[in-house]
């Protein structure tokens, strides 16, 4: 059986990731399960090349395919905010009670439309050294308060209308039916079919 390594140590991720490619003929393995320990510097000015950043910074560890996604809330009252910087926002151990809340806080008094949405870039590196990239979004409005247990990161205040709650509200299944990561990562998983397990 194959193996894909994916660029990452976050557990919900990795719960997101393997739910998407559970038909796939390989085993999806997190850094720290294919013994992989370093750091990656992602200095992409886009959530495409930090992605790419990622798989090139793991090839030295392994052979396999390499998987790594960026991820973020564009917030448009905030001129996009806070992007690629998502998960430094306020800084990398600022708890994202307090990100979340500053976010509402913000957008409250901006006065402008509460649009926002997350972005999702997956990128792929193939041991011929092909490097695939696909993208997804899912839409919404930030809320007027975080609700909801599911999920995690910014997900208590993406409001989603057409579902009346907010992305941490969803059931898993049905978040990863929507969710930004899940469309970038079923693209990806077509690639790979039509690239890679042909």
């Amino acid at each position: 059986m194959k193996d894909i390594v994916f660029a990452t140590g976050n557990a919900g991720k990795m719960r997101e990731i393997r739910a998407i490619l559970a038909d796939l003929p390989v085993r999806v393995l997190s850094m720290a399960e294919a013994g992989i320990r370093t750091d990656i510097v992602e200095d992409g000015a886009t959530f495409e090349e930090n992605a790419v950043i990622k798989v090139k910074a793991l090839r030295p560890f392994t052979d396999a395919v390499i998987l790594a996604d960026d991820s973020g809330l564009v917030v448009d009252a905030l001129g996009g905010e806070p992007g690629v910087y998502s998960a430094r926002y306020l800084g990398e151990d600022t708890p994202y009670s307090v990100k979340n809340a500053e976010i509402i806080r913000r957008v409250n008094e901006s006065g402008l439309p509460r649009t926002a949405r997350f972005t999702a870039v997956i990128a792929a590196l193939l041991p011929d050294g092909t490097v695939l990239t696909t993208e997804g979004h899912m839409e919404g409005e930030i809320a007027r308060e975080p609700a909801g247990a599911n999920g995690f990161g910014y997900d208590p205040i993406l409001w989603l209308p057409d579902y009346g709650c907010t992305s941490a509200e969803l059931p898993p299944d049905e978040k990863n039916a929507i969710s930004h990561r899940g469309k970038a990562l079923r693209a990806m998983k077509t690639l790979l079919q039509e690239r890679y397990f042909a």
